[in-house]
């Protein structure tokens, strides 16, 4: 009980880890110079984002305050950025589509619930120790959905940058939606169109002759004054408009209970929860390893997921670890949480006193500034190493990018097609293990598969080996395996299982053991176990198995099991295809 306590103390305290450090006047200085930097991106980034999540530019202020400073105190990573991102700030737009109807107030609401319950989902993992769910999401999947996701993204931008009257959750298939915006090209607004360009080729431009400087920061700036110098809203031209000023303030989001409604919302949240991880884990990995200080991916759960909460309650939406703004603040030098705190600060002092300059900020640039945030996203050289190294992965990768487009705007159809797909594929993989009889290569005498290398055989005995755990999805196929490999032998008399690639069994996979000893036998066939691992051993003997086979039919080597064989059988074996070769004092090989 007393260890549990301090466990769980130490959840709720990590900071205390780089607290000590803050007395060094060279860290206070990095870190704030960090906190200053991830500001200045954050800012137009969270606006953009909490439009792309269908909520107005200022939530993203409030999703940028609170839960930035609750993260980086309760977060296992240092530099870890956590606020709006795209990739959740869509899905949660998706999440909480059903709700327009109510208003954008309350839309709102729900969208602050979302995020009180990823909240609760990621907090409950992190303090049960269950950051391995993470690893359900296998690579490929997620670059399947990343990549369709990102195409989603951008291209739900393309009438804020032309100035069109159209929205992406005005359509229920995604592809509905393009055609409308194709067919629509012919009313773009040429003020909006050119102020979109601007932004866009300020980005782009920023970007490649000068990557240091804060681009993004440096395009609002830019396009703001053009828009208020040359009054642009009055020529047409849509801007952020007033944002309210103060702090956000604490309250519950409370919803009418509907469990109908509340059940796809809990069903969002589970989805978003996990797939919202993957980026702020695989950034914070990649940190960690350069940086080689303490890293927990449970402790990160606890963090993240008492962001949200923050988030949830302070009138905010879901957040997450930002993989561009977690390079920016690494590269600024952050060296400890206090720069994200002091980021969270800025932002608390822009929706106090700053919120005014942010009026002629163009709608236009906030779009530009999503379409170039997902051009990191979109990448299919990855897709199609997947499908180099195996296949299978390629195609749940190519899968999961369809489902996505597809299913669109319910991205979590095309997440959940891919999660289901990937763990098909890799049972269907385990369920046919690579079966090969072995043979000794008298060139190097190693012991390998017979058939591929054209090695000859002993028609009285055989030993053969398999790769994968022995469980019920392949245990018939091995049984088979083996049945006709036996049949094609009509002389055998000894068989060698090398277990060595057998790292786990299950009930069905000893009950077939166990069956096929007694077939074996009533052939006159002896049965021999070679290398099997401790575990599995252990396994054999609790179920009784052991004594069934004979413990003297067990051995740590494969040689063993050959001199015992011809032991017992003397002359009716010919063990010379399969024995160790003997080396002469030159080295050489007799055979």
């Amino acid at each position: 009980m007393i260890n549990w306590l301090r466990s769980l103390s130490n959840n709720f305290t990590p900071y205390r880890q780089w607290a000590g450090e803050l007395k060094n006047p060279t860290t206070l200085k990095s870190d704030a110079m960090a906190g200053l930097t991830v500001a200045m991106i954050a800012i137009p980034q969270a606006m953009a984002y909490a439009q792309l999540a269908g909520l107005p530019a200022y939530v993203g202020l409030y999703a940028s305050f609170l839960p930035v400073i609750v993260a980086a105190l309760f977060g296992s990573s240092r530099q870890l950025s956590t606020g709006p991102v795209a990739l959740a700030s869509l899905m949660s737009a998706t999440a909480i589509q059903p709700y327009v109807s109510l208003g954008i107030e309350m839309m709102m609401v729900y969208a602050a619930l979302l995020a009180f319950m990823i909240g609760v989902f990621r907090l409950s993992l992190g303090l049960l120790r269950l950051g391995i769910v993470v690893d359900f999401l296998s690579n490929p999947v997620v670059l399947g959905f990343t990549n369709g996701a990102a195409l989603i993204i951008g291209t739900s931008q393309l009438p804020k940058v032309f100035g069109l009257d159209i929205k992406a959750d005005q359509f229920e298939h995604y592809y509905e939606y393009l055609w409308a915006v194709v067919t629509s090209l012919g009313d773009t607004q040429l003020v909006i169109f050119l102020m979109g360009a601007v932004a866009l080729t300020s980005l782009l431009m920023l970007k490649r002759y000068a990557p240091r400087l804060p681009g993004i920061l440096l395009t609002v700036v830019l396009t703001t004054v053009i828009a208020w110098f040359f009054h642009y809203e009055e020529r047409g031209g849509s801007v952020v408009g007033a944002i309210p000023q103060g702090l956000p303030a604490f309250s519950f989001p409370v919803v009418t209970f509907n469990f109908d409604q509340l059940g796809g919302l809990m069903i969002s949240a589970i989805v978003i929860g996990l797939m919202g991880l993957v980026e702020a884990i695989s950034i914070s990995k990649a940190i960690a390893s350069q940086t080689r200080q303490p890293w927990s991916v449970n402790q990160e759960l606890v963090g993240q997921g008492m962001a949200n909460i923050a988030s949830g309650l302070s009138q905010g939406y879901v957040v997450s670890g930002s993989f561009s703004r977690s390079a920016v603040n690494f590269a600024s030098g952050a060296r400890t949480g206090l720069a994200s705190i002091i980021t969270g600060l800025l932002i608390g002092i822009t929706l106090l006193f700053l919120t005014d300059l942010l009026y002629h900020l163009p709608q236009a640039t906030l779009g530009a500034v999503i379409i170039m945030a997902v051009l990191n996203l979109f990448s299919l050289e990855p897709i199609v190493r997947a499908w180099k190294v195996e296949r299978h992965d390629g195609i749940a990768a190519i899968i999961t990018f369809a489902a996505t487009l597809m299913f669109a705007p319910h991205l979590e159809v095309g997440i959940l097609t891919g999660i289901l797909l990937s763990l098909g594929l890799f049972l269907y993989r385990t369920m046919t293990p690579n079966f090969v009889e072995l043979a000794r290569d008298p060139s190097d005498g190693i012991l390998r598969d017979a058939e591929l290398h054209d090695l000859p055989t002993s028609d009285s005995v055989a030993i053969f080996g398999f790769d994968g755990d022995l469980y019920f999805a392949n245990a018939g196929y091995l049984e088979g395996k083996l049945l006709n490999s036996i049949a094609r032998k009509p002389a055998l008399k000894a068989v060698i299982l090398d277990l060595e690639g057998v790292g786990q069994v299950d009930a069905t996979g000893e009950n077939m053991l166990e069956k096929m000893v007694d077939r074996l036998r009533a052939k006159g066939i002896d049965l021999y176990i070679a290398r099997s691992k401790a575990q599995v051993y252990a396994a054999f003997d609790r179920s009784g198995l052991v004594r069934h086979i004979g413990t003297g039919h067990f051995f740590k080597e494969r040689k063993d099991a050959l001199q015992y064989a011809k032991q017992v059988f003397a002359d009716a074996v010919d063990i010379t295809p399969l024995q160790l070769p003997i080396v002469n004092r030159a080295g050489g090989i007799y055979g």
